[in-house]
C-alpha cells in the first residue's frame, strides 16, 4: 500500500524532495561564493532555473500519471483527472512567475535561492490542496502554501511597502484560517467525519442519523465558504488584495495572481461540490452572493484606480466572482466553465504582469497608469502586447477571456441563474472602461518619455507566448474543452 501511496503522491514527493535538494544546492553555492558576488548570483541563478525545470518535469508526471481515480494516504488524498488539470495550470504559472522575477530580482539586488525555494513549497501546497480529499490534508495544503506566501510577499524587506504587504497578509491570513477551522470543526462535530467520501454519504442518506441536516453543518459550511473565499479574494473577504498587490515586488504579485488563486478556486469547486454537493441548496445562495459582491466591487472600484498593479488587485477580485459564477451553477457544465476561465485568465493575467515588469524607466519601477501615455508610439510592440491583454480582461471576442466568460455565463444561463448571468454581463461593460482606458493612454495621449530598452529576454519570451495564447486561444478550443470535460467529469461521478 505504502508504494501505491507514493505512485499516487509522485508528483508531491518530487516536490518535497527536490526543494531540499535546491535549499542544499543554493545553500553551498552561497557558502563557496562567500564574499565574490558574481559567484553567489550564479548559485541564485542556478536554483531559479533548476526550479522552472522542477516545475516543468513535475508537470509532466501529472500528465503522464494515467486515468481514472486513485486513493491514496487512507483516502486523505485523491488524483483524478480534475486534480491533474488543475495542477498542470498551476505548475505552468508558477514556472512563467519565476522566469518573470529572474531580471528583477537581478536588478533590484534580491537575487537570492530563496525566493524559488519558497515557490517550490508553495507549489507543493497548492498540489496538495487540489488532490485533499479530506478536510485535514486541505488545511494541511492551505497551510504549507500560505507560510511560504507570507514569506515571499515580504521579501523585499528592505522596504517598508513590502513589509507591510507581508505582515498584512499574514495577520488576515491567520484570520481566515481560523475561521476555516471553526467550519471544520463545526462539519466534523456534526456530521462525525472529516473524510470527503464519507461525508457525502453521510449527506446522500439525509443527513446526520438520517435526520434532516442540522443547522450546525450548514453554519460549518458557511464558515469553510467564508475561509475559501479569502483565499481567492472574494468580496467580502477581499481586503488584504489591493495592498499586498501593490506593497509586494511585482513577480510576487504576478504569483500571488495566478497560481494561488487558480489552485484556491480549485479546491472551492472540489469541496462545494464534491462533499458538500447534497447540500447544494443550502450553499448556492451563499456562493451567488459573494459572487455578485465581487463581480460588482471588481468593476467600480477599480475606476479610480492609478496604480496599475492596484488596478491588477480590482481586475482580480471581479475575475474571481466570474469564476464563482461557474461554481454557482453547481453543474458538471458549471465546474468545467470554471476550468476554462481558470486558463484563459492565467495566460492573460501573466501577460499583463510582464508588461508591467518591462515598464522601467531610468532604472526605476513605473506603476502609474498616466505614464503610460503615448506608448503605441514609443514601442509598439509592448502596447499592442498591453492592448491585447486588456482587451481580453474586457471579454472581447476573439480573446481568450471572451471564451472563459462565455462559459460560464452560459452555464448559469443553462442552471437557469439568469440573473445572475445578467448582472455578470452587466459589470464586464463597466469594467471595460477601466481595460480601455488603458488603451486610450497608450495610444492617444500625449507622449511621456520613452520606457528603458530592452525589457529583457525572459519578460520578452513570455510577451510574446502569452499574447499569443491569449489571441490564439480559439485554435487550442477543442483540447482545452476536452480536458475540461474529463476534469468536471471525474469531480461529478460522471
Amino acid at each position: 500500500p505504502i508504494l501505491t501511496d507514493l505512485g499516487a503522491g509522485a508528483v508531491e514527493v518530487f516536490l518535497a524532495a527536490v526543494g531540499m535538494v535546491l535549499l542544499m544546492i543554493g545553500s553551498f553555492g552561497e557558502k563557496r561564493g562567500g564574499e565574490k558576488r558574481g559567484e553567489r548570483q550564479g548559485a541564485d541563478r542556478s536554483v531559479a532555473w533548476l526550479a522552472v525545470l522542477v516545475m516543468a518535469i513535475a508537470a509532466l508526471l501529472v500528465v503522464s500519471s494515467g486515468d481514472g481515480r486513485i486513493l491514496a494516504f487512507n483516502g486523505l488524498f485523491v488524483v483524478d483527472d480534475f486534480a491533474r488539470f488543475a495542477k498542470v495550470l498551476v505548475l505552468i504559472g508558477a514556472a512563467l512567475a519565476l522566469i518573470l522575477a529572474m531580471s528583477f530580482n537581478r536588478r533590484e539586488q534580491i537575487e537570492r535561492y530563496e525566493y524559488p525555494v519558497l515557490i517550490v513549497y508553495a507549489v507543493l501546497g497548492m498540489m496538495m490542496m487540489v488532490s485533499a480529499n479530506d478536510l485535514i490534508s486541505l488545511y494541511v495544503g492551505i497551510e504549507l502554501q500560505s507560510l511560504a506566501l507570507y514569506v515571499i510577499a515580504a521579501y523585499k524587506r528592505d522596504t517598508v511597502r513590502s513589509s507591510e504587504a507581508g505582515l498584512k497578509y499574514f495577520v488576515l491570513g491567520a484570520l481566515s484560517s481560523g475561521i476555516l477551522l471553526y467550519g471544520m470543526s463545526m462539519v466534523y462535530g456534526f456530521a462525525g467525519t472529516t473524510n470527503f467520501d464519507d461525508l457525502v454519504a453521510v449527506f446522500a442518506a439525509g443527513g446526520v442519523a438520517g435526520q434532516a441536516t442540522s443547522v450546525g453543518v450548514i453554519i460549518g459550511i458557511v464558515f469553510i465558504a467564508a475561509g475559501l473565499a479569502f483565499k481567492v479574494s472574494a468580496v467580502p473577504f477581499h481586503m488584504w488584495t489591493p495592498d499586498v498587490y501593490e506593497g509586494a515586488p511585482t513577480p510576487v504579485t504576478a504569483f500571488f495572481a495566478v497560481a494561488p488563486k487558480i489552485a484556491a478556486m480549485a479546491l472551492f469547486v472540489r469541496v462545494m461540490t464534491g462533499p458538500f454537493g447534497d447540500l447544494f441548496d443550502q450553499w448556492q445562495q451563499v456562493i451567488i452572493v459573494i459572487s455578485v459582491a465581487s463581480m460588482v466591487l471588481g468593476a467600480f472600484a477599480a475606476i479610480g484606480q492609478r496604480n496599475i498593479k492596484r488596478l491588477m488587485a480590482y481586475s482580480s477580485i471581479g475575475n474571481m466572482g466570474y469564476a464563482l459564477v461557474g461554481l454557482a451553477a453547481g453543474t458538471q457544465f458549471g465546474a468545467q466553465a470554471v476550468l476554462i476561465y481558470l486558463t484563459a485568465y492565467l495566460f492573460m493575467n501573466i501577460g499583463a504582469f510582464a508588461c508591467i515588469m518591462a515598464m522601467r524607466r531610468q532604472g526605476r519601477m513605473v506603476e502609474d497608469i498616466d505614464e503610460l501615455a503615448g506608448l503605441g508610439r514609443r514601442n509598439p510592440a509592448m502596447a499592442l502586447a498591453l492592448g491585447i491583454f486588456m482587451f481580453s480582461m474586457a471579454g472581447i471576442p476573439p480573446l481568450a477571456g471572451f471564451f472563459g466568460k462565455a462559459f460560464v455565463f452560459w452555464a448559469a444561463i443553462d442552471a437557469g441563474l439568469i440573473s445572475l448571468a445578467v448582472i455578470g454581463l452587466l459589470t464586464s461593460v463597466v469594467a471595460a472602461f477601466y481595460y480601455l482606458r488603458i488603451v486610450k493612454v497608450m495610444y492617444f495621449d500625449e507622449p511621456a518619455d520613452a520606457f528603458d530598452k530592452p525589457a529583457g529576454r525572459e519578460i520578452s519570451t513570455i510577451l510574446v507566448g502569452t499574447a499569443l495564447v491569449t489571441v490564439f486561444f480559439l485554435v487550442g478550443l477543442n483540447a482545452v474543452l476536452s480536458g475540461t470535460d474529463r476534469a468536471a467529469m471525474s469531480l461529478f461521478g460522471a
